[in-house]
């Protein structure tokens, strides 16, 4: 199908920029906050990663689509958790013969709405620079002025509470009842492949509504407390940072990934803030500060901790570190058995330097 055969469509930046493209998926009008996901592979994982959830995904790898999509095996929720979609080149046609379907089907049946034809190399090198913010895309309105003021009603991500919004409604069990481990998981957006780690370990998990008080998690008599990854802003979110304390306060291992990492914190009494544009991609370099090692890492996050505050807690440490800016990516508590990391090490699709951490989390619970 050529280009010009294909319908237009509008995306507007809060700061007035238009890029004008071409329409994929659903037609209509979608608005959230931009920003850019540098992974060459994974596209499905990340659209259904429950992380995205409020945001605009532009896809760097030029071709997207092209291997279309497998609606089990590779869904990290129940359905797609982003807004709209942004890039290069889109595939209509797919050449993975145990594809389930096209990418545009897939958007079409989940109700997204993107943008395809647009320089995607100017746009992130702009954000880059200008510093993440909101966007809107339309294949139904096409008058700039008109998509700027209908931009307006899209909230800002900072100070915004998502997690309640994408948890689930209903605690449910996974893995071997008989096992010798539980954990109970405090699901803030948590992914399949999270709990597929630990069910591959022998660890029975329970996943809990992310507004669970304290008492129903401790009352399922866990080894251990996993705090979830998710979307928005954890500044916002008083009512999780509560429940990591008084998880701190029964002695059991805490282990906390990407949001679970900055609730973690804040439960440690070191703060949080929203990022220029954030990390998001398969190739961030960690180095563990521990073991020496620098691990290539899954990342996906706009927020992050404070360095200074960690550096000066006197009961926190320090255990991994961003190679690229020096930002925070992992930390343990000194007196208590809790740990965290900013990025991903479950690593869906990959890559798996840093699945290790489930190990980690696996051994404190023995001992």
């Amino acid at each position: 199908m050529k280009h010009t055969q294909q319908p237009e469509a509008l995306l507007v930046l809060q700061d007035g920029s238009v890029y004008r493209g071409l329409a994929l998926g659903k037609k209509g009008t979608a608005g959230g906050e931009i920003c850019f996901n540098t992974g060459m592979t994974g596209y499905q994982e990340i659209y259904t990663d429950p992380s995205y959830y409020g945001q605009v995904i532009i896809n760097t790898t030029s071709h997207i689509g092209n291997y279309g999509v497998l609606h089990d095996a590779e869904q990290e929720s129940s359905g797609v958790k982003i807004r709209g979609m942004v890039c290069n080149f889109f595939s209509n046609i797919h050449s993975r013969y145990t594809a389930d379907g096209s990418l545009q089907d897939y958007f079409e049946q989940a109700n997204i709405v993107g943008i395809h034809g647009i320089d995607t190399r100017q746009l992130v090198r702009y954000i880059r620079s200008k510093g993440v913010m909101n966007c809107i895309i339309s294949s139904e309105i096409l008058d700039p002025a008109l998509l700027l003021a209908e931009l307006q009603k899209v909230p800002d991500m900072e100070g915004l509470e998502l997690s309640s919004e994408v948890s689930t409604k209903n605690a449910y069990e996974q893995g071997d009842p008989e096992s010798a481990l539980r954990v109970a998981v405090l699901d803030l957006g948590v992914k399949r492949s999270i709990l597929s780690n630990f069910n591959e370990r022998g660890v029975f998990t329970k996943v809990f509504p992310a507004k669970t008080p304290f008492a129903e998690l401790a009352a399922w008599k866990p080894n251990g407390f996993f705090i979830a990854n998710g979307p928005g802003d954890p500044a916002a979110m008083p009512y999780a940072v509560e429940t990591v304390k008084q998880a701190l306060d029964t002695d059991k291992p805490v282990f906390g990934i990407c949001l679970g990492h900055q609730i973690l914190s804040l439960a440690s009494g070191i703060s949080t803030y929203k990022m220029h544009n954030g990390h998001r991609g398969l190739n961030h370099p960690v180095k563990n500060l521990i073991t020496g090692h620098c691990e290539i890492t899954s990342q996906n996050h706009g927020f992050a901790v404070r360095a200074e505050e960690v550096r000066d807690h006197a009961n926190v440490e320090l255990t991994h570190v961003n190679l690229n800016d020096n930002t925070i990516e992992g930390i343990r508590r000194k007196d208590k058995p809790a740990f965290s990391v900013q990025y991903h090490p479950e690593s869906s699709p990959g890559p798996h330097d840093s699945r290790y951490l489930f190990d980690q989390f696996v051994q404190m619970m023995k001992e």
